[in-house]
């Protein structure tokens, strides 16, 4: 009898002195993981602010891809919600509360099942010379049994921090594969209309055309809005010469015109196109996906009978979108116009 007492004297102890253990630990928790991803930030911005996407980075998606996911009128942005249910999720909900573009996203999270509890996510976007710095964090309030059971279980960071590793690895890999989307589509023969243009003219080697055109497009479009010039349609460059077996190459950047400009600069040219027949094609994505374009291109002539280039007639690759307004290359979209006899 006397040992009954004793070890129920000593649980009682150990109860107590689990008691106020747990009452003294911290009330609040907060804590973030961080990854560097090689992407504009307004890519990553736009990925992770519409919970429509949320699927694709999710690391507990992973745990059960067929737990029912249920979206608000709203996905993105303030007010943007989300919920979901699940016998390995539970049941919960998550909203945006505000939003400050490409710089941060502020959310709220609420867990119904398997317990009940709120916290607030936020989000941290910064570009550095690497890419974009991601930043995801979570932070909250902690009642007694919540601590009485991450004393046993590991504190919130412990249970959650490797998740948002996950998450955030898999943010990267989703983003950077967006990224690399493409297609090559060949549209068919078309009539270009030609037009006046204003362009300026350079030699160089094949590897070296993207460090000059860096140079040559930006000087043109000053020129042009400098002199009050009007643009005509999409800048494009003229290729006079590819030479692949001395590895060299003859272009012109070029900036349509409404009319004939009289070029008061010195290495600014003024240019005119004859409308021609020409087979056109499209590439959305990428400029490193041009070799394919034109290759595509090329192949397509030459597996048509009655197709043939001319070869006194104009090759153009006109961009129909400014990178500058458009970060993410899978959205980039050049024609190539060859010209046909």
């Amino acid at each position: 009898m006397k040992a009954i007492k004793y070890i129920f004297f000593l649980l009682l102890i150990a109860i107590i002195g689990l008691a106020i253990y747990t009452a003294v630990q911290p009330n609040e928790f907060n804590f973030s993981r961080s990854r560097v991803i090689k992407a504009p930030v307004s890519v990553v911005y736009d990925k992770v602010n519409d919970f429509r996407n949320w699927p694709e980075f999710s690391p507990w998606m992973e745990q059960e891809p067929d737990a029912t996911l249920t979206y608000g009128d709203k996905t993105s942005g303030a007010n943007g919600s989300y919920s979901w249910n699940g016998e390995v999720l539970g049941e919960g909900s998550m909203k945006t509360i505000s939003t400050e573009k490409n710089t941060s996203i502020a959310q709220h999270i609420t867990f119904i099942k398997p317990f009940e509890s709120e916290s607030d996510i936020n989000w941290f976007f910064e570009t550095t010379s690497e890419g974009t710095k991601v930043t995801w964090n979570m932070k909250g309030k902690l009642d007694f049994m919540t601590k009485v059971y991450t004393t046993f279980a590991g504190s919130i960071e412990d249970m959650t921090g490797p998740d948002y590793e996950r998450g955030l690895f898999k943010l990267d890999s989703v983003v950077t594969a967006d990224m690399k989307k493409y297609s090559v589509i060949v549209n068919g023969i078309t009539e270009h209309s030609g037009g006046f243009y204003i362009y300026n003219t350079v030699s160089c080697k094949i590897p070296d055309m993207p460090k000059h055109i860096q140079q040559m497009m930006p000087k043109l479009g000053d020129y042009a809005m400098k002199n009050n010039i009007k643009m005509a349609g999409a800048p494009f460059n003229y290729y006079h010469k590819w030479d692949t077996e001395n590895n060299t190459v003859m272009f012109s950047c070029c900036v349509p015109t409404t009319e004939r400009v009289i070029s008061t600069a010195p290495d600014i040219l003024t240019g005119q196109l004859k409308s021609f027949k020409a087979l056109k094609t499209t590439l959305k994505g990428d400029y490193v996906n041009l070799k394919e374009a034109w290759e595509t291109t090329m192949k397509h002539i030459e597996d048509n009978d009655g197709l043939e280039t001319n070869p006194n007639g104009p090759m153009l690759e006109a961009y129909r979108n400014d990178p500058m307004q458009h970060p993410n290359p899978a959205d980039w979209i050049t024609e190539l116009y060859i010209a046909l006899k």
